[in-house]
């Protein structure tokens, strides 16, 4: 069969030019007593900067404290650039803006060049879009899991007999909220997370406003929700606000020009809760400012996206790409 699966996140769109998600087709957990056990030496994570669902997991990772830990799961992240082959796990330079990424170190995987080669590794017959994040396990040769919400919940217990004394235990979903989170999850994802997608990736005029009018209505009942709170629920950092978190930190610097969102931005004093809380969260947790990367941010979204941004040029804005705390 060919090696060649699709790139590119707009040939999802449909005919009636709605944009449709894919399914992740790795749907595995690492955990004791499993064909995955918790192991040093063994587990991979591939990352694009860019991408919020990517992002989710290296936030887990850094607030665990795994990257604390030598061996135990190493990254690797792909160029910014997404093109017609999809992402690139080595280094090269393309015509277009980028971010380079940190080049292939998976042991024994070094000559592979593109995500899709792994993908086909561990399923010769996989067809769909190779996506990121993906943890890959170098034992079997095969991947664990491509599906954020689950990665960033096993990864909250999976590693815990190697990690620091101190973050043992922690959890993002912790027991008592889950029907309070899974709640906000419900019309965050659709409408917030996956919506600025549905927006930005719309070809018809019809689709387009479909998405964008329930994005600025769930970003007002956010900031409503959010109000003086330092987190969504009160003083407790929870898989909620990392999954928030990654949509809204790049909504001013991309998806409102480029996916279209331009009804409002956060900054500007719509959504003062909302504002308040992305600031301090990059300002004063430790793990949110450290995996979020502006540049790589924008070089994917303006330079990959060619349907919609066929000259590839980045803007200059907004300066800064988060305002200061006290703003």
């Amino acid at each position: 069969m060919s090696t060649k699966l699709p790139g590119s996140s707009l040939q999802q769109a449909s005919a009636d030019g709605r944009f449709h998600r894919q399914d992740s087709a790795f749907r595995d957990v690492i955990k004791n007593g499993s064909r995955f056990e918790p192991e040093r030496g063994r587990y991979h994570l591939i990352v694009a900067d860019a991408c919020p669902w990517a992002h989710r997991v290296l936030l887990v990772r850094h607030l665990k404290k795994m990257d604390t830990v030598p061996d135990l799961l190493p990254v690797t992240v792909v160029d910014s650039f997404l093109g017609p082959e999809g992402w690139c796990v080595g280094s090269r330079q393309v015509d277009c803006p980028f971010v380079p990424g940190t080049g292939n170190h998976i042991p024994g995987h070094e000559d592979k060049m593109f995500l899709r080669e792994f993908y086909l590794a561990a399923d010769p017959s996989y067809e769909k879009r190779p996506t990121v994040p993906v943890i890959w396990d170098n034992k079997l040769g095969t991947i664990v899991n491509n599906e954020s919400s689950e990665i960033i919940r096993f990864l909250d217990t999976a590693f815990d007999e190697f990690l620091p004394e101190d973050v043992r235990g922690i959890t993002y979903y912790p027991e008592d909220l889950r029907a309070q989170i899974d709640d906000f999850h419900s019309w965050v994802y659709p409408h917030i997370n996956n919506g600025v997608y549905r927006a930005g990736f719309a070809t018809t005029s019809e689709a387009y406003e479909e998405a964008v009018f329930p994005l600025f209505e769930a970003l007002e009942r956010a900031d409503k929700l959010i109000g003086d709170k330092p987190y969504v629920f009160d003083d407790r950092l929870t898989e909620a606000d990392i999954r928030l978190y990654t949509t809204i930190v790049r909504f001013d610097p991309v998806y409102h020009g480029h996916f279209k969102c331009n009804i409002q931005q956060i900054r500007g004093g719509r959504y003062p809760h909302l504002h308040r809380w992305l600031r301090t969260l990059y300002w004063t947790v430790p793990g949110f400012k450290e995996t979020t990367n502006f540049a790589s941010i924008k070089a994917h979204y303006y330079g990959s996206h060619k349907q919609i941004n066929p000259t590839s040029i980045v803007p200059v804005g907004p300066i800064p790409p988060i305002e200061p705390l006290d703003n």
